[in-house]
């Protein structure tokens, strides 16, 4: 039976909300036209399930309790285990397991889970020293045999967070190494990079470096690649150990892995640079010819010859210019480049994926005729600059904003054609309008135009054209759909594109360019052999970064020299730096991009 109440304007809430369910599942029911004082109606419901009596039914039934750790021998340890690891209270965690694993009320068959052995070993290996009579190792490793007694096998995070707490006992480096270096032939689990850093962190604290160079070995043989601190690391051993070669080696091992580096790894090079082993570090005589080749070659951030010079260094922190002009040594720094080893695997993978998605014939004919046309500076993205800013009623199609790009590209390189690449329906639309078709002769007939071939996507021959010449590309694409997707896995596709990519806008009709950034704020290693190392820059602006300039004492740029970056004249064009060429120095803006043809 139910009971339904109404009073005409007030009624109890909880049988309110039982009769609106009643008038939902059954329809309305009678009620007074005039304002009753009371109405009471009894009404039977139904024996057969219904809706309603289906939802009361599951709201009584009971509910497994979640998060309380259940029932059985071990859940009040596990309870307690739980509590331990909220409150970061490894003392107490550990007392608990003890007592349950060796006390007078021992469980002889306990076992945890494998998540509870590993909050134990996280918990010690985060753990307040003072909290424990010893080392917190000595817990740790009471765990871990404990885990290996009950069967339970150990992930990498059980065996990275047992070497991170072995490793920080003044004694346990060489322990921690073993656990790391035998966990896949022991347990099948394979190391990663956190599963080193605390390895490498315990041999910089005592300075062994042929053991820290040993971990970097297995890493290697692990295709594991040590990121800054573990760098910083094997940079600080080299330079207590007093080995040049190595803290050199690190140095360009350094300069790949990162942009910029941090405080703490500031100050290692800091104290090797100002170290009497540094200052006798290089040689008196090189081959400034191979120098300059090897800098280009490297993509005008490096020449990884070996220290140049010797001598005590000067070491600074600085800010630079907006030019890239160095404010300690007068330096002009370079926009680096991927390196001519990068550059051609870079336009082989292109060449690779476009041969799968084209017609390859279609493909290998523009890979023919590129191979005969070497010397562009530019490459031009028609589509993407026709298009630009169109999406209005009069919209289209703008051949004229092309033609601006290419008008402001020939005045930028003395005249020279760049080469504009459009799609074969693009150019059999336009050439239906008599002045259309003049200035489209017209780029045919100075070599300005490639017509992709139907069916074809034209992403693919902008895109290897600029990567086979080494030259600049003109486009606001910002290379993020599915093709360049294929690519997002190359650790060189971003600093490429950082390099060649120049971006536009228009003017009152007329192009504005806009350059690659005229400096790379990356560590660089100049001509003369001076460094210059970039400090991360919280603020994320710029202007406002410090960098380490390091200079042998007493090495300034001659007032008549050319500015420099590592070791490429500025304000030439790409060719003309390539091949040594001089200019006046109050030219336009230096355009970066192409360093040579490739091989």
């Amino acid at each position: 039976m139910g009971l339904i109440s109404a009073t005409g304007t007030k009624c109890n809430n909880t049988l309110w909300r039982t009769g609106t369910a009643l008038h939902r599942a059954y329809g309305p029911w009678p009620l007074c036209a005039s304002k009753p004082t009371l109405l009471i109606t009894r009404v039977s419901l139904p024996t057969a399930a219904t809706p309603m009596a289906t939802e009361a039914a599951a709201t009584t039934t009971p509910r497994r309790r979640r998060g309380k750790g259940g029932k059985g021998p071990n859940s009040d340890l596990s309870r307690t285990l739980t509590d331990c690891t909220r409150r970061g209270d490894a003392a107490a965690a550990m007392a608990v397991f003890d007592a349950a694993v060796s006390g007078p009320d021992a469980a002889p068959d306990l076992r945890l889970a494998a998540h509870q052995y590993n909050q134990l070993l996280h918990l010690l290996a985060s753990a307040d020293r003072a909290s424990f009579p010893t080392h917190p190792a000595a817990a740790a490793r009471r765990v871990f045999a404990h885990m290996l007694e009950a069967g339970s096998p150990p992930s990498e995070a059980t065996i990275t967070s047992l070497a991170r707490v072995v490793a920080s006992d003044p004694d346990g480096a060489d322990e921690a190494f073993d656990l790391v270096a035998t966990m896949r032939d022991k347990y099948g689990q394979a190391p990663r990079l956190r599963s080193y850093s605390p390895v490498l962190a315990a041999f910089r604290r005592t300075g062994d470096a042929s053991k820290a160079y040993a971990v970097e070995d297995h890493m290697a043989a692990s295709a594991v690649s040590p990121e800054e601190p573990e760098l910083a690391a094997l940079l600080e051993v080299s330079a207590k150990a007093g080995d040049a070669g190595k803290v050199y080696e690190y140095m360009h091992k350094l300069r790949r892995a990162v942009g910029c580096v941090s405080e703490e790894t500031t100050e290692v090079l800091e104290g090797w640079f100002r170290s009497e082993k540094a200052a006798m570090a290089g040689k008196a005589e090189w081959d400034a010819q191979q120098v300059k080749d090897a800098i280009v070659a490297n993509g005008a951030g490096c020449h990884q010859l070996g220290w140049l010079r010797n001598g005590p260094w000067m070491v600074q922190r600085v800010t630079v210019a907006a030019d890239g002009e160095c404010g300690g040594c007068r330096c002009r720094l370079a926009s680096v480049d991927i390196d001519m080893e990068e550059t051609n695997t870079f336009a082989d993978s292109v060449s690779g994926l476009a041969l799968e998605r084209e017609t390859k014939a279609n493909f290998s004919q523009f890979q023919e005729w590129l191979e005969a046309h070497k010397e562009y500076e530019a490459i031009v993205d028609g589509a993407n600059i026709a298009l630009y800013q169109q999406n209005f009623a009069e919209g289209g199609f703008s051949l004229g904003q092309l033609d601006a790009v290419v008008t402001e590209l020939r005045d930028r390189y003395n005249g020279k054609w760049p080469l504009v690449i459009l799609h074969n329906k693009r150019i059999a639309k336009l050439m239906e309008n008599p002045s259309n078709r003049h200035l489209i002769e017209t780029w045919r007939a100075n070599g300005a135009l490639y017509t992709s071939p139907s069916g074809s996507n034209d992403d693919w021959y902008w895109l290897y054209a600029a990567i086979g010449l080494n030259c600049l590309l003109v486009t606001n694409d910002e290379m993020r759909d599915h093709i360049f997707e294929l690519l997002g896995s190359s650790s060189f596709f971003y600093k490429w594109k950082q390099r060649h990519r120049v971006k536009y806008t228009f003017n009152k009709g007329k192009a504005v360019l806009m350059m690659p950034p005229p400096y790379s704020s990356e560590i660089q290693e100049s001509e003369t052999g001076s460094w210059h190392v970039p400090i991360e820059e919280k603020s994320g602006d710029e202007r406002a970064r410090t960098w380490l300039c390091i200079d042998r004492s007493g090495l300034t740029k001659r007032p008549h020299e050319s500015p420099t970056a590592n070791g490429v004249a500025q304000g030439l064009t790409p060719s003309e730096a390539s091949n040594g060429a001089g200019q006046p120095e109050d030219q336009a803006a230096p355009v970066t991009g192409k360093r040579k043809d490739r091989d």
